[in-house]
């Protein structure tokens, strides 16, 4: 990969760093309201509910940015963590955070979110 190719999935990176620590910080939807209506209550928890579950997703994506930062740091951005090929630039041209090649991130699906790690070990010897 050329150092221009690398600079720029970094700012990719950092922008969405800057982004996503932005969104975090507002909290405001998660204010626990009072109403005497229940109707009104059932819907405030509905709302508090999705805020939630969006800073759960924007926390798991800013910790999945920074260990792509951190992996440019120890320079080895762009380096499968599971059989250590490349990533491809389309993957990484798509998600730039991504750990995994898309190989690897298949079996880590297939075994719903477990480890990739052990799956693909025989991959890595039959290559």
């Amino acid at each position: 990969m050329t150092n221009s190719e690398l600079n720029k999935y970094k700012n990719v990176l950092e922008a969405r760093q800057a982004e996503l620590v932005r969104l975090l910080r507002n909290r405001d939807g998660i204010a626990i309201e009072r109403c005497p209506d229940a109707l009104d209550e059932v819907q405030y928890a509905t709302e508090r509910e999705l805020v939630v579950r969006n800073l759960d997703r924007d926390s798991n994506l800013l910790r999945s940015v920074r260990g792509a930062l951190r992996l440019f740091a120890q320079g080895s951005f762009g380096v499968c963590l599971q059989c250590e090929e490349d990533i491809s630039p389309k993957r990484l041209a798509a998600v730039p955070w991504t750990p995994f090649c898309i190989r690897c991130q298949e079996i880590a699906d297939r075994s719903q979110g477990g480890s990739a790690g052990y799956l693909c070990a025989p991959l890595r010897n039959a290559a």
